[in-house]
């Protein structure tokens, strides 16, 4: 029920962290995988840390928040894989300054490329789906989809929205068979968390204090929960939000 190959993923910003991690679990499936994502080395690295693993995959350079970019990068996964099976909706960038500091280009470019995004990706791949008879989408949300953040509104906005816009698609397109659901990860040791280690103080022992788990979480965590989301195992799961945290999301 977990096997995947034959199946084509797109996985967008799955050229490092918890895109990474998801694109290593669905290549060790079997599943071909497609890195879309603007950083051109850091794509080609993906693709080769993939492909050494026994996996297959390619990257197409890609901006998200761009409309004719996403079609170029759908019509191009079609045209050299024949399909599409999966798409994991994972770009995303954020800017930590509290609401009457943040700017509103600041705030625009963190709700396109972490939301918007996601909605242009879908749109692009759902007639291949509807084709298809199914697909499977996965949208990552966040901790911030749950709780608030004072340093991290644009942020927050963004990973509860990707919650309600999983709602929305799974039910519009449950008669087409394809399943939505949205993963969100906890505090896990990536770019963006560096950077937020860096910029707030303490962040690393709060975080690591409410942790049942006793640990940052690491890309490689997400594989597993990507490859059940994108296989037969979940055909009857559509519309959840899936915290990958380490139990941070139970305690109070």
């Amino acid at each position: 029920m977990f096997d995947l190959k034959g199946r084509v993923a797109i996985v967008t910003g799955g050229n490092g962290g918890i895109g990474l991690g998801m694109a290593r679990g669905l290549a060790a499936a079997g599943a071909r995988v497609v890195i879309a994502a603007r950083n051109a080395d850091k794509s080609r690295a993906a693709v080769d840390d993939l492909t050494g693993r026994g996996g297959q995959a390619h990257a197409v350079t890609t901006d998200v928040a761009d409309e004719r970019s996403v079609a170029h990068l759908v019509d191009g996964t079609l045209e050299r894989c024949g399909r599409l099976d999966i798409l994991v909706n994972n770009a995303g960038i954020n800017i930590r300054k509290p609401v009457q500091e943040l700017a509103l280009d600041e705030w625009h470019r963190v709700l396109d490329t972490n939301l918007t995004s996601a909605f242009l990706c879908s749109k692009a791949a759902y007639p291949a789906f509807k084709a298809a008879g199914g697909g499977k989408i996965i949208n990552i949300g966040s901790m911030m989809s749950i709780f608030g953040a004072a340093f991290a509104p644009a942020y927050a906005a963004s990973k509860g929205g990707i919650v309600q816009l999983t709602r929305s698609m799974a039910t519009a397109w449950a008669p087409h068979h394809i399943q939505v659901n949205a993963v969100l990860p906890g505090w896990i040791d990536t770019e963006l968390t560096t950077n937020a280690r860096r910029e707030v103080p303490g962040l690393h022992e709060r975080v690591l204090s409410r942790i049942p788990e006793g640990r940052w979480g690491a890309g490689d965590d997400m594989a597993g929960v990507a490859v059940f989301l994108a296989s037969r195992a979940s055909d009857y799961v559509t519309g959840t939000a899936i915290p990958v945290d380490g139990g941070y999301s139970i305690m109070s």
